[in-house]
């Protein structure tokens, strides 16, 4: 006992100075990054999410055999907090214990009992899981792999030597607990190992409290160093998380800074702090990678793999950095190219099921969008058939190459009145360049109206005022081109004193709702989808009293349903527009699989690995349904693409939700 008073606080000075230097050296990285991010609004909502995403571990429960075995592992070391406090003093008063908080301190060492149990049958699940039924989401490099095991021996053996020391002490006190303490599986290993024979329990109890102090201090120290570092960062990382993030709006760019050499990200110093803190906390788990349409399908994207190579590039440029070498030895290398390859940013469908996943609040979105604004603002690197919807979206204000003057040809023989010819109406229609130009979603457009208008809505219209929104360049990385279209849209609109706004197309939905006030357009925004569930809940729509029952499945759109929790209005269009069984897909609502054409890839082709969409198609088959339901013009083209290469086109039908309403609407003859 005298040995350890001295030699202890030597040990723990040295474990301090070392996490200190190397938890330092990891915030000097952070600093390198020079991207402005204003994380510290609204303290309140910021420990919300603490608490219900890193403490409840609501996102790692959506896996619920892989999230209960975390939540286990993680709550175990909460409660072992006490227990390392406890022995942290106990190495300079060795008699030190904490029942002096009573009832409290029985709560604790019978918990912590409990959940050290929990914790060695965890670890082991964990070590099964990983290395002999293999996962294929945890398959990480050999590197990976050895770090994941030497984390979880670690923590195996933290929870052994607990139960040595405890249990030796117990044997030492005649087998009997010491005050307020209630430990009963410590009671029965001690029964168990030391009822027979002749023990020094005194000396066990030193090797196996040194083991066990001396396995925490390793650990921690260890962590800085490791994949496992999130132990320490995803608290704060979800603390500083984006308090929306069913928008995952894109932040702007500042166009007009003079000083800017160059715009979007190249390497770490065109990062945020934030983003930068995103590569430490990446656990590694591969939810992300897992979820993602383009790996799944065997492309070269792993949003795990940007994350960590964000983190390996600001370790390995950040050491350079602070070393002081010189700049040419800097210039050899940078994130975009040498660390992140063209192809894997390319592509991203931006789905947003990686952010989804997450379970601490990674935003791989951002870092991605942000470097192919590099590639597109500052290199003018990109695939060659964007340079024609660039063009068309620059010169036709829709990324296809028609007549801005054929916008409103749909609306021929409808009656419909623009802004310019009336702007005295209850609702702009904002029609899209899909549902204005691509000849299958000009149908929906029109059935769209047609329920409006037996409805008795009141709605106008721009016409030919009306240009892309500008999601597909802002989502291609042309911010410059984005900002132009949606800055001339806003004008249009406010001009003409618009205040609601309803829309067939998620991506207009989404940006016009959530983007345009970054740029002082401040809307009312419903998705159709929304709109006809408001009609039909308030009477304003005659549906037919159909017999037959007919299958549906119904496909859930990224940007409506993961980007603005939109679940639920669609399919109760569907249910309430006549007898319909809707049978869900394998992968639905907020664990939807993508169509495919997100994020400009609609105008992409697909260089390697298989096509997002006929994965996607092949499940929606599968249900057996007769009518496959979309609420968006891309998921409707990707799918009926999709039924074609199946060869399914007499047996399975494509309908948007605005067509199945129709379809069962009683048409007033008289209007």
């Amino acid at each position: 006992m005298e040995f350890r008073v001295y030699i202890f606080p030597i040990i723990l000075l040295i474990s301090i100075a070392i996490f200190i230097y190397s938890t330092r050296r990891l915030f000097n990285f952070m600093k390198l990054a020079q991207k402005p991010d204003n994380r510290f609004d609204n303290f309140q909502e910021r420990i919300k999410k603490v608490l219900t995403i890193a403490f409840a571990q609501t996102k790692l429960l959506r896996d619920p055999v892989a999230g209960i075995l975390h939540l286990l592992i993680f709550w175990t070391f909460i409660v072992f907090g006490f227990a390392v406090i406890e022995s942290v003093v106990q190495g300079f008063y060795p008699s030190f214990s904490l029942a002096f908080l009573g009832w409290f301190y029985t709560l604790i060492t019978f918990l912590k009992d409990i959940l050290g149990l929990f914790v060695i049958i965890s670890v082991l699940i964990s070590l099964y899981r990983r290395f002999i039924q293999k996962i294929p989401r945890l398959n990480v490099d050999k590197s990976g792999k050895l770090d994941a095991a030497f984390i979880l021996i670690m923590i195996l053996f933290v929870a052994i030597s607990m139960y040595g020391y405890n249990s030796a002490s117990y044997a030492n006190n005649g087998f009997n607990y010491h005050q307020y303490e209630y430990r009963p599986i410590t009671a029965t290993i001690a029964s168990f190992v030391f009822s027979s024979g002749d023990f020094n329990f005194k000396i066990i109890y030193e090797i196996f409290w040194w083991l066990h102090i001396l396995i925490i201090f390793a650990f921690l120290n260890y962590l800085p160093y490791s994949k496992h570092l999130h132990v320490i960062t995803s608290i704060p990382n979800v603390f500083f998380a984006n308090l929306e993030p069913k928008r995952n709006t894109i932040k702007p760019l500042n166009l007009e800074d003079e000083n800017a050499e160059t715009f979007g990200t190249s390497d770490i110093e065109q990062l945020s702090w934030k983003q930068i803190l995103d590569g430490y906390s990446c656990t590694e788990c591969g939810r992300c990678s897992y979820s993602c349409p383009a790996h799944t399908v065997g492309k070269s994207l792993s949003p795990r793999e940007i994350i960590v190579n964000i983190r390996k590039r600001a370790e390995e440029k950040g050491k350079l950095i602070l070393s002081g070498v010189n700049e040419h030895e800097l210039l050899n290398k940078k994130l975009v190219h040498d660390y992140v390859k063209d192809i894997e940013l390319w592509e991203c469908t931006t789905c947003m099921a990686c952010v989804q996943e997450c379970p601490v609040m990674i935003e791989h979105l951002d870092a991605i969008i942000d470097m192919r604004r590099y590639l597109v603002l500052t290199e003018s690197e990109f695939p060659s058939n964007l340079n024609n919807v660039f063009k068309s979206l620059e010169t036709n204000f829709t990324p296809w190459a028609f007549s801005q003057s054929e916008r409103a040809s749909w609306a021929e023989g409808m009656d419909i009145k623009t802004m310019a010819e009336d702007s005295n109406g209850e609702i702009l229609f904002w029609v899209g360049c899909a549902g204005s130009f691509d000849d299958r979603y000009k149908k929906v457009t029109k059935a769209f109206a047609t329920i409006m208008k037996e409805a008795g809505v009141d709605f106008r219209i721009l016409g030919t005022e009306e240009k892309c929104n500008g999601d597909t360049a802002r989502r291609l990385g042309n911010e410059y081109l984005a900002q132009m279209l949606m800055q001339e849209n806003i004008q249009t609109l406010n001009s003409y004193n618009v205040k609601k706004i309803v829309t067939a197309c998620p991506h207009c939905y989404h940006s016009l709702k959530n983007e345009y006030p970054q740029f002082g357009g401040n809307f009312e925004v419903k998705h159709h989808s929304e709109f006809i569930s408001d009609l039909i809940n308030n009477g304003r729509l005659k549906l037919k009293d159909n017999s037959d029952v007919k299958k549906v499945t119904y496909h859930d759109s990224c940007y409506l349903g993961r980007y603005n929790n939109i679940f639920d209005e669609p399919r109760n269009v569907i249910e309430k527009s006549g007898k319909f069984d809707i049978i869900e897909m394998q992968r639905n609502k907020s664990k939807g699989f993508c169509c495919g054409a997100g994020g400009g890839r609609m105008f992409l082709e697909d260089e390697e690995g298989g096509r997002i969409n006929l994965e996607r198609t092949r499940e929606a088959i599968s249900t057996g349904a007769q009518t496959v339901a979309s609420a968006c013009p891309f998921c409707m083209t990707m799918l009926n693409d999709g039924i074609k290469h199946f060869q399914k086109q007499e047996e399975i039908q494509v309908k948007d939700i605005a067509e199945i309403v129709l379809d069962n609407l009683l048409i007033n003859k008289n209007q």
